[in-house]
């Protein structure tokens, strides 16, 4: 089976990787080519344009950043569902707009083509061992035919449900994590005001009931200043504005996201847009 795999950034390339070393054969396509020269000199087939890329695939997956770089990809002449043969299998893994998974998964039935919307969690470290959770929206069926595929860069696979209904998932995953990573930093904050030591507590708090993924793994980064990006702050704000979007469309009042999501925005104003979410913690410096 011949994957197109469009998106190779911090959680793209480990995913292709992993893909690879379970024999599938994965042909890559990167709008700044030297970005992927890596992948190129391990094996990957490169192609220059994503009509090269789609023509030659029996699955596309894409992971890219924003719902506009997502209808781009998917609906420009020159991309994915104006080239793609009948019966190919798009899967979207970008947390991206319920509303436009269901309408790439219109377009694409009237072609003749499958479509799956598969946003992930896990961030960098799932991604590159292979343990990523993921949310699946869209037809049974084929959700069924590329399971083994989805195991490869995951360990937790859901099916949740017709078109949309994975993005909804992962939205909803994006709430709790909000909750959880501003708590975190605001544990650290109220600990170091009250002259304790944060480090050693940590491991404290993290085996109790206080214990979340983000205290056990972002906690740390953050307490020795490692502000490399898992996700990206300015692709968190993405998917909390997107909530946001999706909930008053419901009437739904989400009034914790909205302050953590006002937090995160002046955080990538004063130029953190580029940093992993656990930099939060300088917003209380």
């Amino acid at each position: 089976m011949k994957i197109g795999f469009i998106g190779l950034g911090v959680m793209g390339k480990s995913m292709a990787r992993n893909l690879q070393k379970s024999g599938y054969e994965v042909l890559i396509y990167a709008r700044n080519p030297e970005k992927v020269q890596d992948l190129v000199s391990e094996g990957f087939e490169f192609y220059g344009t994503i009509k090269e890329l789609v023509l030659n695939s029996e699955v596309i997956i894409t992971i890219v950043g924003f719902p506009a770089d997502v209808r781009e990809v998917y609906f420009d002449n020159d991309k994915i569902i104006n080239n793609s043969k009948p019966k190919t299998i798009l899967i979207d893994m970008t947390t991206s707009s319920p509303t436009l998974a269901k309408e790439i998964y219109d377009k694409a039935k009237e072609k003749d083509i499958y479509s799956l919307d598969c946003p992930v969690t896990g961030g960098d470290l799932g991604a590159k061992n292979g343990t990523l959770t993921i949310f699946v929206g869209g037809d049974r069926e084929v959700y069924q035919k590329i399971k083994p595929l989805l195991d490869a860069m995951g360990k937790t696979i859901a099916y949740v449900g017709g078109p949309g209904s994975g993005q909804h998932a992962k939205l909803a995953n994006q709430i709790a994590i909000a909750g959880a990573i501003s708590a975190v930093s605001e544990s650290i904050a109220y600990a170091k005001a009250n002259g304790l030591d944060p480090k050693p507590l940590i491991e404290l708090w993290a085996s109790g009931s206080a214990g979340s993924w983000q205290m056990k793994n972002m906690a740390p980064r953050a307490l020795n200043g490692d502000m490399q990006p898992g996700f990206f702050i300015k692709h968190f704000i993405k998917d909390m504005n997107l909530v946001i979007e999706e909930s008053e469309n419901k009437d739904l009042h989400l009034q914790v996201l909205k302050t953590v999501r006002d937090m995160f925005q002046e955080m990538a104003d004063r130029g953190y847009q580029d940093l992993g979410t656990q930099a939060i913690i300088d917003y209380y410096k």
